[in-house]
C-alpha cells in the first residue's frame, strides 16, 4: 500500500494525503463508468443553466415557485461540481491523490449543498401550502423579501451548521491507512481510516442529519398533509386535480431525494466494511438529482416547457 506520511510533533506518524481508490470491488473496469457519469454531469450543468436563463428571460415565470426552482438549480450545480470533476479525474487521469485540506473541504461542501437542497425543498413545500390552502393571502405572504430571507437563512444555516463535521474529521489521527474505498471524501469513509475513536464524528453526523434534514422532512410532510386535506375538501374534481398537479413534480423529487438519504444512512450503519452498493448510491445521490430535477420540472410544468421553447427559438433566430 502506498502511504504518504509525515512526522508530527508528537512523534506519531500522520498521513499527509489520501488516495481515492474508486468503487470497491470493480477497480479494474470502473473507468467505463466515466462516460455515463460525464454525460450526467453535462446534463446537470446544461439543463440547470437552461432553467436559470429561461426564468430570467420569460416574464411569465417571474413567480415565487420558479424563483425557488432557480435557487434549486444553483444548488444542484454546486453539488454536482463539488464531486464530479474529481471523480472524472480519477477515471481519466488516475488522479487519485487528494490532500487532507482538500478532502475536508469536499466533506464540508457536500454536506452544505445537500443541506441546502433539503432546505429548498422545504421552501417549495411552504410555497405550495400557501398557494393551495391560503390562495388569497399568497401574494402578501410569499413575497420577494420572503424569498430573499429564506435563501439567506438556508445559506447561513447550512454554512454554519455543518462546520463541526469536517472540523471533527480533521481532528482525528490518521496514522497509517490512507486508501479510501470511495470516489469522494465522505465523512464516514474518511474517519474509518482514523487510528483513534471516530464515534464523535458518527454521532455528530447523525445528530446534524436528524436535526437539520429530519426537521425539513417533518415540515414537508406536515405541509403536504395540510395540502391534501385542503384538496379533498374541494367540491370540484377538476380544481383538485389541478392543485395536485402543481405539486406532483415536487413530490417526485422529494421522494427520490429523501429515500436515497435514508438508504445510504441505513447501509452505512449496517455495513462493517465498505462495499459497492452504498458507495455507488452515495455518488448517484449527488449527481442524479441535479440531472433529474430539471427534467422532471420540464416534463410536468407547462409554463416551463413554453419558456424553454421561447428561449431555444430565440437562440435559433439569433444564429
Amino acid at each position: 500500500m502506498s502511504v504518504s506520511l509525515r512526522v508530527s510533533n508528537s512523534s506519531k506518524f500522520q498521513v499527509s494525503e489520501f488516495i481515492l481508490m474508486g468503487f470497491p470491488g470493480i477497480h479494474r473496469w470502473q473507468y467505463w463508468l466515466s462516460l455515463p457519469f460525464a454525460l450526467l454531469y453535462l446534463l446537470a450543468i446544461g439543463a440547470n443553466i437552461l432553467i436559470l436563463i429561461t426564468i430570467c428571460q420569460d416574464s411569465t415565470l417571474q413567480k415565487p415557485m420558479y424563483h425557488f426552482l432557480g435557487i434549486l438549480s444553483v444548488v444542484d450545480m454546486g453539488l454536482a461540481t463539488t464531486i464530479m470533476p474529481k471523480i472524472l479525474a480519477i477515471f481519466w487521469f488516475d488522479a487519485k491523490v487528494i490532500t487532507l485540506p482538500e478532502c475536508f473541504a469536499q466533506i464540508y461542501a457536500i454536506h452544505c449543498f445537500v443541506g441546502m437542497e433539503s432546505g429548498v425543498f422545504l421552501c417549495m413545500a411552504f410555497d405550495r401550502y400557501i398557494a393551495i390552502c391560503h390562495p388569497l393571502r399568497y401574494p402578501s405572504v410569499v413575497t420577494s423579501a420572503l424569498i430573499l430571507k429564506a435563501t439567506l437563512f438556508m445559506v447561513l444555516r447550512n454554512g454554519l451548521f455543518v462546520i463541526p463535521v469536517p472540523v471533527l474529521a480533521a481532528q482525528r489521527n490518521y496514522c497509517y491507512k490512507n486508501e479510501i474505498e470511495h470516489c469522494l471524501c465522505s465523512n464516514l469513509g474518511v474517519t474509518s481510516l482514523a487510528c483513534d475513536d471516530r464515534r464523535p464524528n458518527s454521532i455528530c453526523q447523525l445528530v446534524l442529519a436528524w436535526v437539520g434534514m429530519g426537521s425539513d422532512l417533518g415540515l414537508i410532510i406536515l405541509s403536504y398533509t395540510l395540502i391534501l386535506r385542503s384538496v379533498l375538501r374541494l367540491n370540484s374534481a377538476e380544481a383538485a386535480s389541478k392543485a395536485l398537479s402543481t405539486c406532483s413534480s415536487h413530490l417526485i423529487l422529494i421522494l427520490f431525494f429523501y429515500t436515497v438519504v435514508v438508504v445510504i444512512s441505513v447501509t452505512h450503519l449496517i455495513e462493517t466494511q465498505t462495499t459497492l452498493i452504498p458507495v455507488l448510491l452515495n455518488v448517484l445521490h449527488n449527481i442524479i438529482p441535479p440531472a433529474l430535477n430539471p427534467m422532471v420540472y420540464a416534463l410536468r410544468t407547462k409554463e416551463l416547457r413554453a419558456g424553454f421553447q421561447k428561449v431555444l427559438c430565440l437562440g435559433l433566430k439569433i444564429k
